[in-house]
């Protein structure tokens, strides 16, 4: 592919935009339209590295180019990064809070091996689900993969959708350092997650407006973070990298039939067995209900607190009301560009 200058690339896209494509070639046509942005914003810097694997990586005085992939669950973000990756000579990121954790294979969505095509994934199956694996590791972590894979003369690229996530690494927001309150914890984790986000609002109606409701260790973090400082204050900023970011978005129905679709694929795959051995190996129903999502009603439907039918309209609901939410989180970043699918 003939590299283009970022202004060359973006009056491409807005070409393509405006095309339509049939339904054969426009997957493609989007990945051309990716890769353009992404050639033209990593050869800028580094004219080189583009389509080699063994060049020098920048210079400590240059911010560290990255490439993110955001947007809300089942659009194929995944499945894009990876063919992008192969383009561009990158390694992937994973930005979410359930694949970091082994065992949450099916219901997490995790690529497979073979769904890789040799891209290297990190990430990964990092953490045990006896431990809280939490937004600081995430970021201590993800920040060594990033230098490692620089070494290497190779393309970070950030591919998720907990946005929390992506924005304390690529917008370089500092956490607060706020140590846990095991008291306080204890009194919390009686309560409902609809008593904790009452708790929240009260504290703080600025974060319960983007927190996930539905997950109380990130509520009870919250009001934790909330009783200690008065607030859940704004991260400030200690950036240090490059970015270049990436939205794939969809239609709502088209979103919400995909999410269907693969709700019943996980359950042809085996997602409830995979729970079951989960609990097999000592994983109890509270952590699973922590977990959220199809962890979470996965555990209520094999408790029979819900039936097959419910567990399946239930949880198919909350998936797209939880990729509703990814969209609003997103939408906030105004450098994100962002590709219809």
């Amino acid at each position: 592919m003939k590299l283009v200058t970022m202004r060359d690339s973006k009056s491409r896209v807005a070409r393509l935009e405006g095309s339509s494509p049939s339904p054969g070639t426009r997957k493609n046509r989007i990945i051309g339209r990716v890769a353009e942005l992404v050639y033209a914003y990593v050869s800028e810097a580094y004219p080189a590295r583009v389509g080699s694997s063994n060049l020098p990586a920048p210079t400590m005085k240059s911010k560290i180019k990255i490439i993110a992939i955001v947007g809300p669950t089942a659009v194929g973000k995944s499945a894009y990064a990876v063919k992008l990756a192969k383009k561009i000579n990158g390694e992937i990121i994973s930005a979410d809070s359930r694949q970091v954790y082994r065992g949450l294979d099916i219901g997490s969505g995790k690529i497979t091996r073979k769904e890789m095509r040799g891209v290297p994934h990190h990430l990964l199956d990092v953490a045990s689900l006896k431990k809280i694996y939490n937004v600081s590791n995430f970021v201590s972590d993800s920040k060594s993969a990033i230098a490692e894979i620089v070494s290497r003369g190779r393309t970070p690229i950030v591919v998720g959708g907990t946005g929390f996530y992506i924005d304390a690494l690529l917008s370089g927001q500092v956490l607060p350092e706020v140590p846990p309150n095991k008291v306080l914890r204890k009194k919390l984790e009686k309560k409902t997650k609809e008593q904790l986000f009452v708790i929240l609002k009260k504290l703080d109606s600025r974060r319960a407006k983007d927190i996930d409701r539905d997950n109380p260790v990130r509520l009870i973090r919250a009001i934790e973070i909330a009783t200690a400082l008065g607030k859940v204050p704004k991260l400030k900023n200690a950036n240090t990298y490059d970015v270049q970011w990436i939205g794939l978005t969809a239609d709502r129905e088209i979103l919400r039939k995909r999410i269907e679709k693969r709700l019943k694929a996980r359950l042809k795959q085996g997602m409830l067995r995979e729970v079951k051995k989960l609990r097999k190996d000592g994983v109890s129903w509270k952590r699973l209900v922590n977990l959220g999502l199809e962890y979470r009603y996965a555990a209520l439907h094999l408790q029979g607190k819900l039936s097959r039918p419910e567990f399946e309209r239930i949880l198919a609901d909350k998936i797209y009301q939880y990729a509703m939410r990814q969209i609003t989180w997103f939408k906030r970043n105004k450098n994100i560009k962002w590709m219809r699918v």
